[in-house]
């Protein structure tokens, strides 16, 4: 993290370790907004470059911490949980956050295929564990978290991604059991994970963060009300404990994908293809535009983000359709 404090008064930089991250904070003659990026230092900047390293030009001490956390990611050294992250938008979750570098814990019921996925996600300088997960049995998220804390020395971020919708019929002709599988899986699992990861992320010396994956189903009317209103529901659940969780520094935020390319669409005519129409972008999203999403809100480039919920929806919600390739 680059803190550039906006002073008139020149001082030396200074460095300290966090749990593998360096951060590096510098002290310029002159206000400045150049936070990023590399390049001159802004006009009126003075720097010294003791302790920096020998034989560096001012220039090249300018970029050297910038090219360090470019390398070392923005959450270099920080342990994240990513449930259902054995595939689809989960595996995406992970493999951005493990680029980041995270050390991950992918859990999921396919254990075999969480195995797979934590042995693919990068190595360097992280450990990356499977383990198995059942959202809707309340023991088994609890083994789950302990597992995770102890292989990776803690949690200091919440991925919530498991959850998935069923066929049903029409609204009148669905029972209270569809209804609650729906809610058990989609909201109560949720609620589990956070209930586990929230003692962990207390523990922090990171930025703690939650971040949940409901669907824009949860903010516009698209059928399947079971799955619908389980998904509003973590909506609800985020504002109340962005609230609760502030004093803590632990901060919740939500995103809401619209159609993406999943396997939960083999199979079927079209694909996910056939809502193409829908989106002004011209496309439907795929799981790496979610786990985007999901990075930032879970970085502490979001450090002022907290309770939100946000489309990751390719334009669906303007109301607009692609002419796109038409």
């Amino acid at each position: 993290m680059i803190l550039l404090n906006q002073s008139r008064q020149v001082g030396s930089p200074h460095c300290r370790q966090l749990r593998g991250r360096i951060e590096h904070t510098f002290t310029l003659e002159k206000p400045t907004d150049k936070t990023r990026g590399l390049g001159e230092p802004p006009n009126g900047a003075t720097i010294n470059c003791a302790g920096l390293g020998e034989g560096l030009s001012e220039t090249e001490a300018w970029q050297a911490p910038l090219m360090e956390q470019r390398e070392l990611g923005r959450f270099a050294g920080a342990a994240a949980i990513v449930t259902g992250g054995a595939h689809g938008i989960g595996r995406a979750c992970a493999a951005r956050l493990a680029e980041e570098g995270v050390h991950i814990a992918v859990a999921d019921l396919d254990q075999s295929a969480a195995q797979q996925v934590a042995t693919a996600l990068p190595h360097k300088d992280r450990r990356h564990v499977a383990v198995w997960l059942d959202v809707t049995d309340a023991s088994s998220v609890e083994r789950a978290f302990t597992e995770a804390a102890s292989e990776l020395g803690g949690i200091d971020v919440l991925i919530n991604v498991a959850g998935g919708d069923t066929h049903h019929g029409a609204f009148e002709e669905t029972g209270d059991e569809v209804w609650m599988r729906m809610i058990e899986l989609n909201l109560l699992g949720v609620v589990r994970c956070c209930r586990a990861a929230i003692p962990h992320l207390r523990r922090s010396t990171e930025t703690p963060a939650i971040v949940n994956v409901s669907s824009v189903n949860a903010l516009i009317a698209w059928g399947s009300e079971p799955y619908s209103a389980a998904k509003a529901g973590i909506g609800a659940l985020t504002i109340n404990l962005a609230a609760s969780l502030a004093a803590d520094g632990i901060r919740i935020n939500t995103v809401a994908p619209a159609t993406i390319r999943t396997r939960n669409w083999e199979g079927q005519e079209g694909g996910a293809d056939r809502f193409r129409h829908l989106y002004p972008l011209g496309r439907v999203g795929e799981p790496e535009d979610v786990a985007a999403a999901v990075a930032f809100l879970a970085s502490a480039d979001a450090a002022w983000i907290t309770g939100h919920t946000l489309p990751v929806d390719g334009g669906l919600m303007t109301g607009a359709r692609t002419t796109r390739g038409s």
